[in-house]
């Protein structure tokens, strides 16, 4: 409670302030719902009710069935539970503005998809259009990313999936795996036991308003399942383990030409491989990481050019107005909303030192998460919109909600679930 507390605490706070401060100083924070990038509406739509329907059956009957259910069906239900409560709340802003329209406005990727006629060309100029104000400037978000993620669209398009309510769908589908992806990282890692009290809690996670629909679930879906992978090949000797580790280090190599900032997933990966205590698996994870490199180097794009223009148009916008003395701390407050109370509720108990012997795996990633957090937060780079740019991290935070006692897991869900469908309700979120 008083993890908990201290954290609510943090969050009222954050949104206080810009309400205290005078209007000149509160319009540099570019939010209008801050610490969260958004609106403030409050609303409902066709969604409320569905959303509130499966936050109730989770809660009641997701600890039960996360005991009893075989493995696979519990993955198949962990997944079909969260893209239901992705859906679902972003139903509560309607079909256009919740799911088909947010990757269609004019910074999205959606709306340059259809000028790339030619992916080599594209790949080998990307650089030379990063920085802003020149004519063939790329619009927000494709320049503040690597050319990874517009690829990603792009090929979605060129295999017949073109358009908003396709993306939409891949964006949700794919970042929802990413609750699998956990699931079977800690059990590689540490048994059955940690998995299935998180299945719940990744199913239900706050994390859901920003997972349905925004790029960055495609970028936390890679990287989850590079962890995976990972995981999986610590405990795997032969040409079993050297596969899956290549595997792992081409999630992590694509990772990083999704979005710069994923460099930092190295520190969970460092951590799967302390946890299984063994580097056996770094050699191929590097090649696979190194492969995806050359692909895109002998493409024309070289990886640090476009990470230092990337820098220089960053500073070219908003971000050199947005006081980082507010978002330096109000940053974890939206992570915080983005995770859920439970976690801080649990973080006493999954870093303990003192039971740390038998969540060794488990309590490593959870550190590991928040590291990245703290280092992400401390480099000035991701001054708001941290919900939504840090989920690949916050992702494995929810870890923490597992070690939370059995008895007071029902509760803990509700509070997951109410904590997201105000946040939903009361604010408009730009993704």
């Amino acid at each position: 409670m008083l993890g908990a507390g201290i954290a609510g605490a943090l969050v009222a706070a954050a949104f206080a302030v810009p309400f205290l401060a005078d209007e000149e100083w509160r319009s540099t924070l570019y939010a209008g719902a801050a610490p969260i990038f958004g609106t403030w509406t409050t609303h409902s739509g066709w969604g409320t009710v569905p959303a509130i329907a499966i936050a109730a059956l989770v809660c009641w009957f997701g600890p039960w069935l996360a005991q009893r259910l075989s493995w696979l069906r519990l993955l198949g239900v962990t997944w079909l539970a969260a893209m239901a409560w992705a859906f679902a709340l972003a139903m509560v802003d309607g079909w256009e503005r919740g799911f088909t329209g947010r990757l269609t406005d004019p910074a999205e990727y959606l709306t340059v998809v259809p000028e790339v006629d030619d992916i080599s060309t594209m790949l080998s100029t990307f650089s030379d259009r990063i920085v802003d104000f020149q004519p063939n400037s790329w619009p927000t978000h494709v320049s503040g990313h690597p050319p990874g993620a517009l690829l990603a669209f792009v090929a979605l398009d060129r295999i017949g999936l073109g358009g908003p309510t396709w993306a939409a769908v891949f964006t949700t589908v794919a970042g929802t795996s990413a609750a699998l992806a956990v699931l079977i990282a800690l059990r590689a890692l540490a048994g059955p036991a940690p998995a299935r009290a998180a299945a719940p809690f990744v199913a239900l996670a706050p994390t859901a308003v920003w997972i349905a629909v925004s790029a960055d679930a495609i970028f936390t879906a890679v990287t989850a399942w590079a962890i995976a992978l990972l995981a999986c090949a610590v405990r795997r000797r032969g040409g079993a383990g050297i596969g899956l580790g290549f595997a792992a280090g081409v999630g992590f190599g694509f990772g990083i030409y999704l979005n710069y900032g994923l460099v930092l997933m190295g520190i969970p990966a460092v951590a799967v491989l302390a946890a299984g205590r063994t580097i056996r698996p770094l050699v191929p994870a590097l090649a696979g990481a190194l492969l995806v490199a050359l692909a895109f180097t002998t493409a024309g794009f070289w990886w640090f050019d476009g990470y230092h223009l990337v820098i220089e148009r960053y500073y070219q916008g908003i971000a050199k107005e947005r006081p980082f003395e507010y978002w330096g701390w109000a940053n974890l407050a939206a992570t915080v909303c983005a995770t859920g109370l439970s976690v801080p509720a649990s973080l006493h108990r999954s870093l303990s030192l003192r039971r740390l012997r038998q969540r060794y795996g488990p309590s490593l990633l959870v550190a590991a998460a928040l590291l990245a957090v703290l280092v992400a937060d401390l480099s000035a780079l991701s001054k708001a919109e941290t919900e939504r740019i840090w989920l690949p991290f916050t992702t494995w935070l929810l870890v923490s909600a597992a070690f939370l006692p059995a008895r007071n897991q029902r509760g803990w869900l509700a509070v997951q679930a109410l904590g997201a469908l105000v946040l939903v309700h009361v604010v408009l979120t730009r993704w």
